[in-house]
């Protein structure tokens, strides 16, 4: 069996997660290693590459359930009697037709916290629409923001699936346990990621509205439009991200770089500057800056890929990244705690991989298993 979660800031918190993509498994991930003991049950079989390959199914058991049968779903409401809280990705709706209705399960469980993972919100005009993190982001005001000045650019799954969803569903469901301990009483967490992520968006959406933000892409102090808050190419193909926002660091950058280039704030001066950062940044490879800047507050770091992250000595010297017992090499998760230390990423069970051994750790009577395993209702590899 997958092994069970160390104690943690969220220790004694019980969580069941319906299986599904991106946001739900992401938080699901982060309860469990901030300590929450969560399951995930899976459809019987699972075939998804998204749902397998994703990293995001470690670090906690794996059980096999058949939801399109009642005897699948009366399994569920089981786990869900002695459970805090139950995590769903489906479409709006979706959980009421299989049997799982979020009023019949707060009626059985008053104090179960259900929280909902979806793209649109569980109501509205697009409630139902099909969407990815592309489309999130798009609505939400956030890709516009991404890009050059011709064009937005594609950003990895982060804004909606990750930051605007996951993150916010995990900020609700604690939410929703604070408010129960002073309550008694679960609810329903709704949780939409074109929401999350245009409330992501919330310093542009305030500097917009008093003219401090251009809708031009690479117009803006913070999007690429100034010369000392932007990307250079180095040498050797690789880049230099510069963030030197403030008087002081900005002259620390001129300095170092050997440049005179006028006021940091008369933008009639900003084509200058970019043109003399560019070129001089041009003539020396990407690790021979990291080296130049190491120790200054210029506020210029190399541009690392993944796998160089994982090495860099800040991160390194974090412990940042661990190696799984599988030889794998993840994140950590953060926050940091004093008291209640996060649990270290274990690995990824295969679906079903633990379901006699939690259904039989949770009121299931070894009886009861072998007739769910001989009828299909679960399964294990």
């Amino acid at each position: 069996m997958t092994e069970p979660p160390a104690a943690g800031p969220l220790a004694g918190v019980r969580v069941v997660e319906l299986g599904a993509i991106g946001p739900v498994p992401f938080a699901a991930m982060y309860l469990a290693e901030l300590g929450a003991d969560v399951v995930r049950v899976d459809r019987p079989g699972e075939a998804n590459p998204l749902a397998l390959l994703g990293g995001l199914r470690r670090s906690r058991p794996s059980i096999a359930v058949d939801l399109k049968r009642t005897e699948g779903v009366e399994v569920v409401r089981r786990l869900l009697d002695d459970a805090d809280v139950l995590l769903e990705g489906y479409r709006p709706g979706a959980l009421e037709r299989m049997g799982l209705a979020p009023d019949d399960l707060l009626a059985r469980a008053p104090r179960l916290v259900v929280a909902r993972m979806t793209g649109w919100g569980q109501d509205g005009p697009w409630a139902q629409r099909a969407g990815h993190d592309i489309t999130y982001a798009a609505v939400s005001g956030a890709l516009h923001t991404m890009g050059t000045a011709e064009r937005p650019v594609v950003p990895p799954p982060l804004v909606g699936d990750f930051a605007g969803g996951a993150m916010y569903l995990v900020a609700g469901v604690l939410a929703a346990l604070v408010s129960r301990g002073a309550t008694g009483r679960g609810q329903v967490v709704d949780a939409a990621m074109v929401e999350g992520a245009a409330h992501l968006l919330s310093l542009v959406h305030g500097m917009t509205g008093v003219g401090a933000w251009r809708a031009e892409r690479a117009g803006n102090l913070l999007d690429g439009g100034a010369p000392f808050y932007d990307v250079y190419r180095c040498a050797d193909g690789r880049f230099v991200a510069v963030g030197a926002l403030e008087p002081q660091f900005w002259q620390e950058l001129v300095e170092v770089l050997g440049v005179e280039v006028g006021e940091q704030d008369d933008e009639s001066t900003w084509p200058a500057q970019r043109a003399a950062f560019a070129d001089v940044f041009g003539r020396r490879s990407r690790d021979e800056w990291a080296a130049v800047f190491e120790g200054t507050d210029a506020c210029v770091a190399p541009v690392l890929t993944p796998a160089e992250a994982a090495e860099h000595p800040q991160l390194v010297a974090r412990r940042a990244f661990v190696v799984r017992s599988d030889g794998v090499r993840v994140p950590r998760p953060g926050p940091r705690f004093s008291e209640t230390p996060v649990r270290e990423p274990g690995p990824e069970p295969r679906p079903g991989a633990d379901t006699v051994a939690h259904l039989t750790a949770n009121g299931f009577s070894t009886e009861e298993v072998e007739a769910l395993l001989a009828s299909g209702v679960v399964s294990r590899p």
